[in-house]
């Protein structure tokens, strides 16, 4: 066999293994509560590793990868911030984020938390969410499906186009089938392989240019400065990277494993499990670009495509075979993440937008069909977007994240910690938040200046003055709102390690 028949070979008993799993979950699955959140029933370590799979998505292997390849360690600073802002999330808005669904109605999507929350019986909350999730995961998911594309274009030589149906059609046929569960257990493996992938790849890279301090010297006569965390970026830089830790309090895909915990005292070694992760597969990350800056200087390639690092290093340093399960690897990053993302945005369609807006109920059967219905209207929507290629994963990631931190963040950490917000509050902060990200983003590309700020913060500071404001001039919330506050800050601090 030829080394691409190998590579295709792995490929494939990777996307049928993800097939088989969405069936499974399909077997687990009885209702729309199932189906959007697993029943409640996530062990700690499916949490973890499933949070973080529905987190990193491409960036991980190509996007930060590209990146310090290109400009050194001066773009590790928004790992650094993810890395803070995940901890910060499972410590202080996972247990509460828990106990609060289940006391605030046994919420299942964060949208109908944030109305069941504040008693919204306008169900004008619901609406507000659920229209900023469709809008920012159509992004979200389409960034997923570039970077599918752009991988089977890198590895193979397919036809940008074709690669990314395919990653489309398996994503959604797993999704659709198996749900939350399906999604979640894909999501495991998926995640173990994209940590075992960024553990040994950067180890036999080393191997390969004698070690840690040959390759050191290597980078260093490439450009010394590419090893400085300082060099080559500007503080406004750093700042815009650090408050990507800001995006997690308001990232659905993530919010709702923490949802799913089987119980608030989960939290604590789900979050022990879940940063591991994270720092092993970011430090991975960065290594491996520094790896191919030394082993295409060392071995005298050229390398076309930034992004494609962690592809090239793994055709070069390994059998075919053992290189397709590393790619297996990126494409498990991208899949974890679309899938997630398209569970999370038909919730929004069939708990948020349809019965908010209808105030209709569902029987347990009519909701799964509606849920998957939802899937791939989404889906079909996100590739249309993506047939045409418009910017790079991690532009269109940054976009979407930044819409969901600054739409969500304060909203969540307001409703889980200051009983006083109202619903008209967070209303007018999720609008304006959101707002501000659209308006933002135009102004970095048109004005520059100081608009070059990631928009995630102004849009995050809007939301949270807002809400704040607007709460304080608006009629207390009622006295059972207080009640529920309590019970579950109670219940948040009984699982509490």
């Amino acid at each position: 066999m030829s080394p691409t028949q190998w590579q295709a070979a792995a490929i494939v008993v990777y996307l049928v293994a993800m097939v088989v799993i969405g069936f499974w979950g399909h077997r687990q699955t009885s209702d729309l509560d199932d189906y959007m959140l697993g029943g409640r029933r996530l062990p700690a370590v499916t949490s973890a590793l499933s949070a973080g799979a529905a987190d990193m998505s491409g960036w991980l292997l190509m996007g930060l990868p590209g990146a310090i390849y290109l400009s050194g360690l001066a773009q590790a600073w928004i790992a650094i911030g993810l890395t803070v802002g995940a901890w910060t999330n499972w410590k202080i808005v996972a247990p509460r984020l828990r106990s609060y669904t289940e006391v605030a109605g046994d919420a299942i999507t964060l949208p109908s938390f944030f109305s069941n929350r504040l008693h919204d019986r306008s169900n004008i909350l619901r609406i507000i969410a659920g229209a900023i999730i469709l809008v920012f995961f159509t992004f979200y998911v389409s960034s997923g499906m570039v970077a599918g594309g752009t991988f089977f274009e890198s590895s193979f030589g397919v036809r940008y186009l074709w690669g990314m149906l395919t990653v489309a059609a398996v994503t959604v046929a797993y999704s659709l089938v198996g749900g939350f569960l399906g999604v979640s257990w894909t999501d495991v493996v998926q995640g173990t392989m994209m940590l075992l992938a960024l553990i040994v790849l950067p180890a036999v890279g080393i191997a390969h240019v004698g070690g840690w301090s040959a390759m050191v010297a290597q980078i260093h006569d490439v450009d010394p400065n590419l090893l400085h965390l300082l060099t080559g970026t500007t503080s406004l830089g750093i700042v815009s990277a650090v408050v990507w830790g800001l995006g997690y309090f308001g990232q659905p895909h993530i919010l709702v494993r923490l949802m799913a915990l089987s119980s608030p005292a989960e939290a604590a070694k789900a979050r022990r499990i879940g940063i591991g992760w994270m720092l092993l597969s970011c430090l991975g990350a960065m290594v491996t670009a520094l790896v191919g800056v030394a082993v295409y200087h060392h071995d005298e390639h050229a390398l076309p495509n930034p992004e494609g690092v962690f592809i090239a290093l793994g055709q070069l340093l390994f059998h075919p075979f053992v290189a397709g399960f590393l790619l297996a690897a990126i494409l498990a990053a991208i899949m974890s993440t679309i899938s997630s993302q398209l569970i999370v945005t038909s919730s929004a369609l069939v708990e948020d937008v349809y019965r908010g807006i209808t105030h209709r109920s569902l029987s347990p059967r009519q909701g799964v069909w509606l849920g998957r219905a939802g899937v791939l209207v989404v889906a079909v929507v996100a590739t249309a977007l993506a047939v045409q290629r418009s910017d790079t994963i991690l532009g269109l990631v940054a976009f979407a994240w930044a819409g969901f931190g600054a739409g969500f963040g304060p909203t969540t950490l307001l409703t889980l910690w200051w009983r006083r917000l109202t619903a008209a509050g967070a209303a007018a902060g999720m609008f304006l938040g959101a707002t501000t990200v659209f308006v933002w983003h135009h102004l970095g590309q048109t004005r520059g200046g100081i608009f070059t700020l990631y928009e995630i913060l102004p849009g995050f500071v809007v939301n949270l003055v807002v809400a704040v404001v607007v709460s304080l001039l608006t009629r207390a919330p009622e006295a059972s709102v207080g009640e529920e506050f309590e019970r579950a800050a109670a219940l948040a601090r009984s699982g509490r390690r």
